[in-house]
């Protein structure tokens, strides 16, 4: 989680990485296409990820930072 949350590197940011830790943060995942749908209880936002090569896409990895850090999940601080 701690490479998503610096923010120092959101390029090199690898794509299962970020469904792992939406996942163990409790995250239901749904795949359609290509796209990774991501929900929770008590979250308003739904995250909508998807592959470039191995890696998340940068805008994307912002997005589910922003979304960590709002609702304190995890040991996000």
């Amino acid at each position: 989680m701690q490479p998503v949350l610096s923010g120092t590197s959101d390029a090199a940011i690898r794509f299962d990485d970020v469904c792992t830790m939406l996942e163990e943060l409790g995250f239901e995942k749904r795949v359609r296409g290509s796209h990774h749908l991501f929900r929770k209880p008590g979250v308003e936002e739904r995250l909508n990820l998807q592959r470039d090569g191995s890696h998340a896409k940068p805008y994307q990895v912002k997005q589910v930072r922003a979304v960590v850090l709002r609702y304190r999940l995890g040991d996000a601080k």
